[in-house]
């Protein structure tokens, strides 16, 4: 099958009619009235300090100093504006653009950071390094959400890949002692469980949604087992895994702010950079992409023009457990921690949200793995601080914008028209 042949097929994908969805203006409507509650019935004075550069730094910037009042409210009345922007939007467009959800969304952070950090100094570049730090495994467990999706298989075993591929690569590292063969098992490992869910879901037919859900369970009892029967008693010798080491890029490092953030890392997080863009341009510029996406489009019509849409979608499955095993690293030998029960703490489940706020693209899914892993930094960040902010709210934060993400940014958004959707041979 050629690859025009291929592109004419999802070029003749029918259309559904355009309909308006005021969910993110509604959304929006919320977030802004509960900023605007926050600030009057809290108010807060003093300076909030926003400090740019670290010691290390060649390039040291100034630090940034802002009343806390007058920009808060400034901050508000931008948010009001753009909230009203969105409804004008939508009732002419159908549809809020990405780029005022992202223009409100950073308006909101430095309102909120500023009224939450009033008399005290936050780390700008600390904030955005942990982030970054974060949102790598969500980032990967998107790659793989989108690319099971794209190929019509719901991959709800996300975080059942990252157990699994942190739980080996723990153990690889400790035993051999070298963190790259335990990078290479996690990827095995994630192959492994991926391999479970399309075979049950693509050969069996069995309910995709429920097969990733009993292996989520699976993994977690047996990881579980194995750490209190296995790796406990020999702590030492099975559970003391290495780290990667991190590997400044010359030059590019000492760019201020962004250089420590994105060019002092390890290899998982370079590794990273390149899955995202070899996945984007794959899924969207060759062959691959053009099947991937056809089988999750139109399985029958993929499969008159010659594509064999169980073997692709299986292959695919595959590719997809390979890149979440890969992201549970992170938790392990990505750190240089021990394996410990259930250490992946729902990130496959904050993975899939990233993959419906990316609308199933793996750059927005990435901008959105971001978003989460900036939440839980925030998080992180403000309770050494001591913010006013309690706790339990803290807490929260990353698991409330997943849902003030998927419930009401989102808006309308569609699937691939098969995802989720076995495929029977006529």
């Amino acid at each position: 099958m050629t690859t025009a042949a291929t592109a004419g097929l999802l070029n003749r994908a029918p259309e559904k009619a355009a309909i308006r969805s005021f969910k993110a203006p509604i959304a929006l409507v919320v977030f802004t009235v509960l900023y605007v509650l926050l600030i009057s019935a809290a108010a807060r004075d003093g300076i909030s300090t926003f400090r740019l550069s670290t010691d290390a730094d060649l390039i040291q910037l100034p630090s940034l100093s802002v009343p806390v009042g007058p920009s808060a409210w400034v901050a508000g009345v931008i948010l009001i504006v753009l909230t009203g922007a969105a409804f004008a939007i939508v009732q002419r467009a159908y549809r809020t653009p990405l780029w005022l959800i992202i223009v409100y969304i950073l308006v909101a952070i430095f309102g909120f950071l500023t009224w939450a950090v009033a008399g005290a100094a936050i780390p700008v570049a600390g904030l955005l390094a942990g982030a970054v730090g974060l949102a790598i495994p969500l980032i990967y467990g998107a790659l793989a959400g989108v690319i099971g999706e794209r190929a019509g298989v719901v991959n709800i075993a996300i975080e059942g890949q990252l157990l699994a591929g942190a739980f080996s690569a723990a153990v690889v590292s400790t035993i051999t002692g070298q963190p790259l063969l335990g990078m290479v098992a996690a990827m095995v490992a994630g192959v492994l469980v991926a391999a479970v869910l399309a075979a049950f879901a693509i050969k069996y037919l069995v309910d995709q949604v429920i097969v990733g859900v009993v292996l989520n369970v699976l993994v977690a009892g047996l990881t579980s087992f194995l750490y209190s029967q296995v790796l406990q008693p020999n702590q030492a010798t099975l559970n003391t895994p290495p780290r990667f080491d991190r590997l400044p890029i010359p030059l590019l490092s000492e760019i201020p702010i962004l250089g420590p953030v994105l060019f002092r890392q390890t290899i998982i997080v370079y590794l990273m950079y390149i899955a995202v863009a070899v996945v984007w341009f794959a899924m969207f510029r060759t062959r691959w992409g053009l099947r991937l996406r056809a089988v999750g489009e139109h399985p029958q019509a993929a499969d008159t023009v010659g594509i064999n849409v169980n073997a692709t979608r299986f292959w695919n499955v595959l590719l997809a457990g390979a890149i979440a095993g890969l992201g549970g690293t992170v938790f392990t030998i990505g750190n240089g921690i021990a394996f410990n029960k259930e250490m992946t703490a729902g990130a496959g489940f904050i993975a899939l949200a990233a993959v419906i706020f990316g609308q199933w693209d793996p750059i927005r899914a990435t901008l959105a793995a971001l978003l989460f892993g900036f939440a839980s930094s925030l998080q992180n960040t403000l309770s050494v601080i001591g913010s006013p902010v309690p706790s339990e709210f803290m807490l929260m934060l990353p698991y409330l914008v997943t849902i003030f993400v998927v419930a009401g940014v989102v808006g309308r958004s569609r699937a691939p028209a098969a995802d989720g959707q076995p495929y029977i041979k006529g």
